[in-house]
């Protein structure tokens, strides 16, 4: 069965109440601009279309989604700032969806982990192996690299944790040392 549209079941409607072609053609204008108005395309759904899912300026797909537009004077996204009351901080000011206090719904209900991760539970990011998907290597994790190793620790990948010494970065003496200096000259 085709999908009509909401101007076509109208003037099909119209047309056989015995209208005029000119006052069914200024109907449907006026329609158009209502659903336009709205933030409707073409009989879509109230939630799906709306003007407020325009791309922003500065290029995020979305306004909600840009650090700039959606960002709070603290220069953080404004739902996850505790200084501004996001709505994901908690009223113990932790994120909402693991404070076991408050039951947060990323919890696993009989053990009060993450609901991902629990292995008791059957957890989406526990694998068949009974160890995080994304590390397995007998299932061929996706946070592995060629050489077999976390990709943000594997030297000749140039992982992230690797530091100028040719160290991981958290267990490297000048790097912690530096890290240390400087969070304690700025308090």
């Amino acid at each position: 069965m085709p999908r009509t549209t909401l101007a076509g079941r109208i003037r099909s409607s119209v047309h056989d109440a015995g209208a005029d072609e000119r006052e069914v053609d200024a109907s449907l204008a006026l329609l158009a601009d209502v659903v336009l108005l709205k933030g409707l395309i073409d009989g879509a759904p109230d939630k799906t279309r709306r003007l407020s899912r325009e791309p922003c300026p500065h290029g995020a797909k979305y306004r909600s989604a840009c650090r700039v537009c959606s960002a709070c004077p603290h220069g953080r996204q404004r739902c996850r700032c505790k200084d501004c009351g996001g709505a994901s901080i908690c009223s113990h000011g932790r994120k909402r969806t693991t404070c076991r206090e408050c039951g947060g719904g990323g919890l696993c209900g009989a053990h009060a982990r993450q609901r991902s991760l629990c292995k008791e539970c059957g957890g989406g990011s526990i694998c068949a192996h009974g160890r995080r998907r994304v590390i397995c290597k007998d299932c061929g994790g996706a946070g592995l690299c060629p050489h077999g190793r976390q990709h943000h620790v594997c030297k000749p990948c140039g992982g992230a944790s690797i530091c100028a010494h040719g160290r991981r970065r958290d267990r490297c003496k000048p790097c912690v040392a530096k890290k240390f200096i400087a969070a304690t000259s700025k308090s």
